[in-house]
Protein backbone atom coordinates (compact mmCIF):
# COMPACT_ATOMS: atom_id res chain seq x y z
CA UNK A 1 0.00 0.00 0.00
CA UNK A 2 3.03 2.45 1.19
CA UNK A 3 4.31 1.35 -2.28
CA UNK A 4 1.38 2.20 -3.77
CA UNK A 5 0.94 5.87 -2.27
CA UNK A 6 5.29 6.28 -3.13
CA UNK A 7 4.37 5.48 -6.76
CA UNK A 8 1.24 7.74 -6.97
CA UNK A 9 3.51 10.81 -5.68
CA UNK A 10 6.30 10.20 -7.76
CA UNK A 11 3.61 10.43 -11.12
CA UNK A 12 2.10 13.49 -9.60
CA UNK A 13 5.56 15.20 -9.45
CA UNK A 14 6.29 14.10 -13.10
CA UNK A 15 3.12 15.19 -14.25
CA UNK A 16 3.52 18.88 -12.42
CA UNK A 17 6.96 18.96 -13.41
CA UNK A 18 6.23 18.40 -17.13
CA UNK A 19 3.42 21.00 -17.19
CA UNK A 20 6.19 23.35 -15.69
CA UNK A 21 8.29 22.56 -18.64
CA UNK A 22 5.41 23.11 -20.99
CA UNK A 23 4.35 26.26 -19.39
CA UNK A 24 8.32 27.62 -19.38
CA UNK A 25 8.78 26.61 -23.15
CA UNK A 26 5.38 28.19 -24.30
CA UNK A 27 6.84 31.14 -22.61
CA UNK A 28 10.03 31.22 -24.14
CA UNK A 29 8.23 31.12 -27.40
CA UNK A 30 5.33 33.43 -26.81
CA UNK A 31 6.16 36.21 -29.67
CA UNK A 32 7.77 39.85 -28.13
CA UNK A 33 5.04 42.43 -27.10
CA UNK A 34 6.62 45.55 -28.34
CA UNK A 35 5.94 48.90 -25.48
CA UNK A 36 5.59 51.28 -27.95
CA UNK A 37 2.81 51.80 -30.31
CA UNK A 38 3.75 49.22 -33.66
CA UNK A 39 3.62 50.05 -36.61
CA UNK A 40 1.77 47.45 -38.59
CA UNK A 41 2.77 46.40 -40.93
CA UNK A 42 6.02 48.91 -40.64
CA UNK A 43 6.70 50.87 -43.78
CA UNK A 44 9.83 51.74 -44.90
CA UNK A 45 11.29 55.29 -43.22
CA UNK A 46 11.06 57.96 -45.48
CA UNK A 47 14.76 58.99 -46.87
CA UNK A 48 16.16 62.65 -46.31
CA UNK A 49 19.50 64.01 -46.85
CA UNK A 50 20.04 67.33 -44.57
CA UNK A 51 23.39 68.99 -42.66
CA UNK A 52 24.84 67.54 -39.70
CA UNK A 53 26.60 69.70 -37.15
CA UNK A 54 29.83 69.39 -38.97
CA UNK A 55 28.08 71.71 -42.30
CA UNK A 56 27.98 68.22 -44.27
CA UNK A 57 25.43 66.04 -45.83
CA UNK A 58 23.89 63.30 -44.31
CA UNK A 59 21.49 60.83 -45.15
CA UNK A 60 19.74 58.48 -43.41
CA UNK A 61 20.85 55.70 -45.48
CA UNK A 62 23.93 56.35 -43.85
CA UNK A 63 22.98 54.70 -40.65
CA UNK A 64 22.79 51.26 -42.42
CA UNK A 65 22.20 48.24 -40.31
CA UNK A 66 21.59 50.43 -37.05
CA UNK A 67 18.28 50.65 -34.80
CA UNK A 68 18.08 54.64 -35.52
CA UNK A 69 15.61 56.64 -32.94
CA UNK A 70 14.78 60.02 -34.04
CA UNK A 71 13.37 63.10 -32.41
CA UNK A 72 12.37 66.56 -33.98
CA UNK A 73 13.15 69.39 -31.67
CA UNK A 74 14.83 72.66 -31.37
CA UNK A 75 18.08 74.51 -29.65
CA UNK A 76 15.77 77.15 -27.82
CA UNK A 77 12.68 74.74 -26.78
CA UNK A 78 12.17 75.18 -23.14
CA UNK A 79 11.14 71.98 -21.64
CA UNK A 80 10.38 69.08 -24.31
CA UNK A 81 13.42 68.98 -26.09
CA UNK A 82 16.43 69.14 -22.87
CA UNK A 83 13.67 66.10 -21.37
CA UNK A 84 13.98 63.52 -23.98
CA UNK A 85 17.89 64.38 -25.00
CA UNK A 86 18.01 63.78 -21.15
CA UNK A 87 16.30 60.39 -21.73
CA UNK A 88 18.53 60.30 -24.98
CA UNK A 89 21.56 59.85 -22.72
CA UNK A 90 20.17 57.56 -20.30
CA UNK A 91 19.00 55.26 -22.70
CA UNK A 92 22.53 54.91 -24.35
CA UNK A 93 23.77 54.57 -20.80
CA UNK A 94 21.55 51.26 -20.07
CA UNK A 95 22.17 49.88 -23.90
CA UNK A 96 25.80 49.10 -22.27
CA UNK A 97 27.85 47.29 -24.64
CA UNK A 98 24.72 47.59 -27.45
CA UNK A 99 25.00 51.28 -27.86
CA UNK A 100 27.06 51.20 -30.73
CA UNK A 101 24.26 49.08 -32.31
CA UNK A 102 21.82 52.64 -32.22
CA UNK A 103 22.03 56.09 -33.62
CA UNK A 104 20.30 58.68 -31.76
CA UNK A 105 19.34 61.54 -34.51
CA UNK A 106 17.83 65.15 -33.08
CA UNK A 107 16.49 67.01 -36.16
CA UNK A 108 15.79 70.81 -36.10
CA UNK A 109 12.63 72.35 -36.36
CA UNK A 110 13.65 75.83 -36.02
CA UNK A 111 15.90 75.79 -38.98
CA UNK A 112 16.38 79.97 -39.03
CA UNK A 113 18.33 79.80 -35.78
CA UNK A 114 19.67 76.24 -36.03
CA UNK A 115 22.88 76.57 -37.99
CA UNK A 116 24.65 73.80 -37.56
CA UNK A 117 27.81 75.67 -34.92
CA UNK A 118 24.47 76.21 -32.71
CA UNK A 119 23.32 72.25 -33.04
CA UNK A 120 26.65 71.10 -32.23
CA UNK A 121 27.08 73.88 -29.03
CA UNK A 122 23.81 72.51 -28.17
CA UNK A 123 24.54 68.76 -28.14
CA UNK A 124 27.58 68.72 -26.37
CA UNK A 125 25.62 70.19 -23.40
CA UNK A 126 23.99 66.20 -23.86
CA UNK A 127 25.95 63.57 -25.70
CA UNK A 128 28.28 64.58 -28.53
CA UNK A 129 27.08 61.49 -30.11
CA UNK A 130 23.76 62.46 -30.74
CA UNK A 131 22.96 62.94 -34.96
CA UNK A 132 22.10 66.58 -34.84
CA UNK A 133 20.52 67.87 -38.34
CA UNK A 134 19.48 70.91 -39.54
CA UNK A 135 19.25 72.36 -43.62
CA UNK A 136 17.15 74.29 -45.45
CA UNK A 137 13.51 75.51 -44.24
CA UNK A 138 12.14 73.53 -47.97
CA UNK A 139 14.08 70.61 -47.31
CA UNK A 140 12.77 70.12 -43.99
CA UNK A 141 9.33 70.52 -44.67
CA UNK A 142 9.61 67.58 -46.86
CA UNK A 143 11.04 65.78 -43.88
CA UNK A 144 8.29 66.65 -41.41
CA UNK A 145 5.97 66.39 -43.66
CA UNK A 146 6.75 62.86 -44.35
CA UNK A 147 7.22 61.67 -40.58
CA UNK A 148 4.06 63.58 -39.83
CA UNK A 149 5.20 66.30 -37.83
CA UNK A 150 3.46 69.09 -36.70
CA UNK A 151 5.59 72.77 -35.82
CA UNK A 152 4.13 76.32 -36.12
CA UNK A 153 6.06 79.43 -35.08
CA UNK A 154 4.21 80.63 -31.63
CA UNK A 155 4.41 83.83 -29.08
CA UNK A 156 7.04 85.34 -31.54
CA UNK A 157 7.96 88.76 -29.75
CA UNK A 158 10.78 89.32 -32.35
CA UNK A 159 12.33 87.59 -35.19
CA UNK A 160 15.15 86.00 -32.77
CA UNK A 161 12.52 85.55 -29.93
CA UNK A 162 9.85 83.07 -30.60
CA UNK A 163 8.55 79.51 -29.37
CA UNK A 164 8.18 76.83 -31.46
CA UNK A 165 4.76 74.51 -31.10
CA UNK A 166 5.57 71.01 -32.61
CA UNK A 167 4.83 67.34 -31.77
CA UNK A 168 7.34 65.58 -29.72
CA UNK A 169 6.84 61.74 -30.45
CA UNK A 170 10.22 59.27 -30.94
CA UNK A 171 10.52 57.40 -33.61
CA UNK A 172 12.16 54.15 -34.00
CA UNK A 173 13.50 52.75 -37.26
CA UNK A 174 14.79 49.08 -37.43
CA UNK A 175 18.19 47.65 -39.25
CA UNK A 176 16.30 46.99 -42.37
CA UNK A 177 15.31 50.71 -42.45
CA UNK A 178 11.77 50.03 -41.75
CA UNK A 179 9.83 52.92 -39.79
CA UNK A 180 8.13 50.62 -36.35
CA UNK A 181 7.32 52.18 -33.74
CA UNK A 182 6.81 55.70 -32.56
CA UNK A 183 6.76 56.77 -28.47
CA UNK A 184 4.50 59.39 -26.57
CA UNK A 185 6.53 62.27 -25.04
CA UNK A 186 7.19 61.21 -21.04
CA UNK A 187 7.67 57.44 -22.24
CA UNK A 188 9.69 55.59 -19.44
CA UNK A 189 13.26 54.64 -20.46
CA UNK A 190 13.30 51.07 -19.56
CA UNK A 191 10.07 50.52 -22.60
CA UNK A 192 12.13 51.74 -25.08
CA UNK A 193 15.17 50.11 -23.79
CA UNK A 194 13.42 46.80 -23.64
CA UNK A 195 12.04 47.47 -27.40
CA UNK A 196 15.45 48.67 -28.76
CA UNK A 197 17.00 45.90 -26.67
CA UNK A 198 14.42 43.27 -28.80
CA UNK A 199 15.39 45.12 -32.03
CA UNK A 200 19.41 44.09 -31.44
CA UNK A 201 18.42 40.26 -30.84
CA UNK A 202 16.05 40.17 -33.68
CA UNK A 203 19.09 40.61 -36.01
Amino acid sequence: MQMRARNILIFGFAILFGLVGVYLLLGTQRPYTFRGSLIDPAVEAPQFELTDVDGKPFQLSDLEDQVVIVFFGYTSCPDVCPVTLTDFMRIRSQLGKNEDKVSFVFITVDPERDTPDRMKRYLTNFDPEIIGLTGLPEDLEQVWASYGVYQEKSAQSSEEIYLVDHSSRIYIIDQDGNLLLTYLFGTENKAIVEDVRHLISRQ
